[in-house]
């Protein structure tokens, strides 16, 4: 089966995001990113304040100067207002300082509380990664310790066992050491898929992304490959990325036309068609 130049782009595409960052290879374990949904939403928060605080500041010290510039013109009036509208000014220009002082102390507040919410987003990563390190560590150690079967098929059925229980850490491993030891079987699609499986059941997105794209990629013809299509469309929209996400059903239509998943893509597209039609024109 011949792959198209869109299906390339959308296989270079998981590529170049792996390298990137967007993606995180499964055999390096998870890359977490420093952002914190709500530590998040949080900066955006006191980065709009801050941004606010400097409006005013800046407004402010045109006043300031726009006083000041009226006390210069004032000292060479005439004797009869000159007391009346330099006593005015004075004031304004006392109010105005005050002004300035309580904005300049603001932002000082605001930029210490964003340094603070980066400080624990990365610090909580950190922890994160760490947790997510001792897990695996701790399912390597009891897959090792598993009696496993010495022919691929009854191996990756072993495995796909281990995944149904729920020991999500466990199969994973046995998954890596199917690839590692049949990386050219017949099943080797079915194991990236399922791989795939087993960190988008946990949302983790972009790992599965990295095993649907080898699937793929490395083995167009697997009985997997339309799976890992959809699923790709899955992964992307929830990463908010929705051209990827209608492109992932577009190929999927595109190489794998008589499939089941491709049925479900075609609606897919025609949902996503009706919502387009329907969407207020900018």
């Amino acid at each position: 089966m011949t792959v198209s130049f869109s299906a390339l782009r959308f296989v270079c595409l998981a590529g170049v995001c792996t390298l990137t960052g967007c993606f995180y290879p499964a055999d390096r374990g998870r890359l977490l990113e420093v952002r914190v949904e709500k530590l998040n939403d949080e900066n955006q928060r006191l980065t709009a304040q801050l941004k606010d605080s400097q409006d005013k500041l800046a407004s402010t010290l045109q006043q300031v100067e726009k006083a000041l510039d009226g006390l210069d013109k004032a000292s060479r009036r005439s004797d009869a207002d000159i007391g009346v509208q330099l006593q005015k000014t004075v004031e304004d220009v006392a109010m105005l300082r005050g002004q300035v002082e309580t904005y300049q102390y603001k932002v000082a507040e605001l930029e210490t509380a964003l340094k603070q919410a980066s400080d624990t987003a990365e610090r909580k990563a950190v922890e994160e990664k760490g947790a997510e390190a001792v897990k695996a560590a701790e399912a390597k150690k009891k897959a090792d310790e598993l009696k496993k079967p010495d022919q691929p098929k009854e191996f990756l059925a072993f495995a796909d066992e281990k995944a149904k229980a729920g020991e999500a850490g466990v199969a994973r491993t046995l998954y890596a050491e199917f690839l590692k030891k049949w990386p050219k079987d017949e099943g080797a699609g079915e194991a990236h898929f399922r791989l795939g499986e087993t960190y988008f059941n946990e949302e983790k997105c972009r790992e599965a992304l990295f095993e649907y794209g080898k699937v793929i990629q490395d083995f167009t013809k697997s009985k997997a490959a339309p799976s890992a299509y959809l699923r790709s469309s899955d992964c992307f929209k929830k990463l908010k990325m929705q051209d990827e996400s209608r492109l992932a059903l577009e190929e999927l239509v595109k190489q794998h036309p008589k499939s089941d998943a491709a049925k479900n893509a075609k609606q897919r597209l025609a949902e996503l068609d009706k919502e387009k039609k329907k969407a207020p024109k900018k």
